[in-house]
């Protein structure tokens, strides 16, 4: 596996990581900054938040550097705003700099992932999008644990151990990834905007703001679905999560494959619908650990390989605008992720703290039955047809034109 593939994946990993640790540290913060809780979360949807909005204008101003230039400056600014974090005083400054975080995270994932998709031949585009993304689900099995046993005593060591790893990222990456140039368009905002036009594309977004808003309004709350099973136990909750983020990275190893075997629709599809199943059952199933922990293997095994279609259809609608579509798909990730929160507690309070995860499996299935819309009536076709030789043709190849990937289309990944 190509070493400039591992080290984009590693910043995602620190991305990742300090996209979800802080939920596992709002209690020693809430404390040492002398505010409650709930005003501590603020501190997660402000970074969802600000990525989603930040991602597109910030791809917009951007759009004319080199790209290696471009991922540098990202994990730069990230590791920087972690920095910043651990030296916090206040809440409100930590909020401040949780939104620069989300600024450098906003600019180096799209990127990252676009630029993976250039590194390898077509008929690899898959696995190199889950090398990447597999630093998100490392960062679940290994990061959040780490950082939070890291943070129990002192948070800001967390937000250090973040910064670290965004700065031997940059360090790698400044050392082995040679120069890449930027797209030939630059197109502004209103034009990064306008694939949204397309129903192709706002299909795509729209079923990852569903899948994700589905998959987070039970994970943010998974502790409250799983009680019976855990008896409040911190050493279970632990166990079941290990066991969840373990699943993650298998999960997104096999979307990688499935996408190059079988193709994006079905992956999408049939990844929804398991998330549906598991979400039905999850009353049931967290009533036993081994109920609890069957959950914990199926949802995200099904859930990473969709999170790994998900890019990969979109950079395959247009692949010479991959990094303007990638990002509009994080955005609606992030919105998802944000969202989830908000609509995990009203499904608390509406249906209690066992039957709420229904309310994620109708969001499942809407997931399902938009990408069944969006990409209905692509034709498959064998993988490598959409390129011939090398990376011809990749995402955001140089001198690829919109018209020229559309006449390619479709590309294995939209089947």
């Amino acid at each position: 596996m190509p070493v400039r593939l591992l080290l984009l994946a590693l910043g995602t990993f620190a991305v990742g990581t300090d996209t979800m640790v802080m939920a596992g540290i709002l209690g020693p913060i809430a404390g040492d900054l002398g505010v409650s809780v709930t005003a501590a979360g603020q501190l997660v949807t402000v970074f969802a938040l600000g990525y989603a909005l930040l991602a597109p204008p910030l791809a917009a101003l951007t759009a004319r550097w080199p790209r290696r230039r471009l991922l540098l400056t990202a994990l730069a600014v990230f590791a920087a705003a972690n920095a910043l974090s651990a030296l916090a005083p206040s809440c409100g400054t930590l909020l401040a700099t949780r939104v620069l975080a989300a600024a450098g995270a906003a600019l180096y994932t799209p990127t990252a992932n676009a630029v993976a998709t250039t590194l390898v031949a077509p008929e690899r585009r898959g696995r190199a999008l889950a090398t990447v993304l597999g630093g998100m689900t490392v960062a679940t099995a290994l990061g959040v644990p780490l950082g939070t046993w890291i943070g129990r005593t002192d948070w800001r060591l967390t937000m250090w151990l973040v910064a670290a790893l965004g700065a031997v990222a940059l360090a790698g990456l400044a050392l082995l990834l040679r120069e890449l140039p930027a797209p030939a368009a630059a197109p502004g905002l209103r034009d990064r905007l306008a694939p949204l036009r397309d129903r192709r594309v706002l299909g795509a977004a729209a079923t990852t703001l569903v899948f994700f808003l589905a998959f987070q309004t039970v994970y943010i709350y998974l502790a409250t679905a799983i009680a019976p099973a855990t008896g409040g136990r911190a050493d279970r909750l632990s166990l079941v999560l290990l066991v969840s983020g373990l699943a993650s990275v298998a999960g997104s190893w096999l979307g990688g494959r499935l996408v190059d075997r079988v193709g994006v629709r079905r992956v999408l599809l049939v990844g929804s619908a398991v998330a549906a199943v598991a979400f039905t059952a999850l009353p049931w199933a967290g009533r036993s650990m081994p109920g609890a922990l069957a959950y914990a293997v199926v949802t995200p095994l099904a859930g990473w390989a969709v999170s790994v279609a998900l890019p990969h259809r979109l950079a395959s609608l247009d692949p010479a605008n991959a990094q303007l579509l990638i990002s509009l798909n994080s955005s609606a990730l992030y919105l998802g992720t944000a969202a989830g929160g908000a609509v995990g507690s009203a499904a608390v309070a509406v249906f209690g703290g066992r039957w709420f995860p229904l309310a994620a499996a109708v969001l499942a299935l809407v997931a399902a039955a938009t990408a069944g819309v969006a990409t209905r009536g692509t034709a498959p076709v064998r993988p490598g047809a959409a390129g011939t030789s090398g990376t011809s043709g990749a995402a955001g190849a140089p001198g690829t034109t919109g018209a020229t990937a559309r006449r390619r289309e479709p590309t294995p990944s939209g089947r």
